[in-house]
């Protein structure tokens, strides 16, 4: 394989400890082709001095940044992206900002990469493109005259064909993926749902499992779901950080079965209907009264947009019902935290807890329901439950899976959780392991980049 060429929204180092999964994932085959990173630093300028280049060394890897001016960023970023791409991809078109006109945007800032980018590249580079902010930059390098071998991964769901279709210029976005040779999905029902789109929105036709042709093109799709390294997130649960939040929640909690739920302030994860599972537990199962606390965190995100301002009064309003209602002097059913915990705790955390909640609406995969698993004892291991609805759910079946929707039918799964017998969780967790293990996110990376050479 050529130099492998990654191309996100934004850039880590992947010599950083804590630079994040994908760093992770691609670190290795970035370092062995003396790869290059690029995508946007971060940084909103002033109008008028966006668009400047930097380059820097990170070992045997070339990390590229562009700064964006404000206006570009708003419209790119906050506006398209965030405002239409992801509501509309997680279902929610409710929350879908069709008129803000930041399409425009969307269009300029991936052009912008486009030309920033191919005076840097070489003619055997691999290219691979990171997530729905930047589905049109193959389509742009196209025109352009590149003719590298190109791959796309969103990281996000794709929706049915009808519902992609409510997004105004539906054909561009979707024609603008197809001019890549390979594009990845999380699940299989991605892939499906992309198949629907090809052959009934846009006349195309499915050769195999795998290849579809459409407007003379020909284009691979297939589900690569993502995984963790469970190597390093087992390795960073030995360390201090880790055991100290491990022994101080045993201790604080000697007398209780904790639950745990970890996720970004966000519509699309199911927060509100998770405490609303969590009372009718307390209501109809009494015996978890001053026995189970919920140790719910929440990090905060893109507070400056309405509906996320919405779901925070919404939370805060349920958790403290719930305290009210069902508090004692001696035991606080929820402990909301709207912060986020230190990665290098979370395994301590993950540790302590009986049951992990991960009950999205809605989700690409969710990473939380795979650190957990692998932060378990496997002699005393937890319990995880997981809405059908996070693409996790497609693999990990030794889970116990729920309708978040079902309040009652979620409280039950709960109550189920809590119950388990040892041996039963044992002979759950060590299936979910071996499936941890034999997709991590090296697995990923490999097949991935496999498939886009061949």
């Amino acid at each position: 394989m050529g130099r492998l060429v990654v191309v996100s929204n934004r850039v880590a180092d992947p010599r950083k400890p804590g630079a994040g999964g994908l760093a992770v994932a691609l670190a290795d085959a970035l370092q062995s082709s003396g790869g290059l990173w690029f995508g946007w630093s971060g940084k909103v300028v002033d109008e008028g001095s966006g668009g400047q280049l930097r380059t820097q060394r990170a070992g045997p890897v070339t990390l590229a940044t562009v700064d964006l001016a404000r206006a570009d960023h708003d419209a790119y970023y906050l506006g398209y992206s965030n405002g239409v791409l992801w509501p509309v991809f997680h279902y929610r078109l409710d929350l879908a900002d069709f008129d803000a006109g930041d399409i425009d945007g969307y269009r300029r800032v991936n052009r912008l990469f486009a030309h920033k980018l191919q005076p840097l590249l070489k003619p055997d580079d691999v290219i691979w493109v990171h997530d729905y902010h930047l589905i049109p930059l193959a389509a742009e390098l196209r025109a352009m005259g590149c003719t590298q071998r190109m791959g796309f991964f969103l990281h996000i769901p794709l929706p049915p064909r009808t519902i992609l279709a409510a997004i105004p210029q539906h054909h561009w976005l979707m024609r603008s993926l197809m001019m890549y040779d390979l594009v990845g999905f999380q699940t299989r029902l991605d892939v499906e749902h992309f198949s629907a789109y090809v052959v009934h929105e846009d006349s195309g036709e499915r050769c195999d499992d795998h290849e579809f042709r459409v407007h003379g093109r020909s284009v691979r799709a297939r589900d690569f779901p993502i995984g963790i390294d469970v190597d390093e997130f087992q390795a960073l649960g030995r360390e201090p950080e880790a055991r100290e939040t491990f022994r101080t929640m045993k201790e604080q909690y000697a007398q209780r079965q904790l639950l745990v739920g970890v996720d970004r302030l966000d519509y699309s994860k199911g927060m509100p209907q998770r405490i609303r599972a969590f009372r009718r537990l307390l209501e109809h199962y009494p015996e978890n009264r001053r026995v189970a606390t919920l140790i719910q965190v929440a990090a905060p995100s893109r507070e400056d947009v309405e509906a996320y301002a919405d779901l925070r009064l919404e939370m805060e309003t349920l958790c403290g019902a719930v305290n009210g209602d069902y508090g004692e002097l001696d035991w606080m059913p929820v402990r909301y935290m709207r912060r986020a915990v230190p990665r290098r705790r979370l395994p301590g955390l993950y540790a302590a807890s009986s049951v992990a909640l991960v009950t999205p609406l809605r989700d690409g995969m969710n990473l939380v329901a795979k650190e957990y698993v692998a932060a378990q004892d496997p002699v005393n291991p937890g319990v995880l439950v997981l809405s059908r609805f996070a693409g996790a759910a497609e693999a990990m079946t030794d889970a116990l899976i729920v309708n978040p929707y079902d309040t009652d039918g979620t409280a039950e799964v709960i109550q189920q959780a809590l119950r388990m017998p040892l041996e039963e969780r044992r002979a759950r967790h060590e299936r979910l392991m071996a499936g941890l293990r034999a997709r991590d996110v090296h697995w990923w990376a490999r097949e991935f980049l496999a498939a886009l050479q061949h």
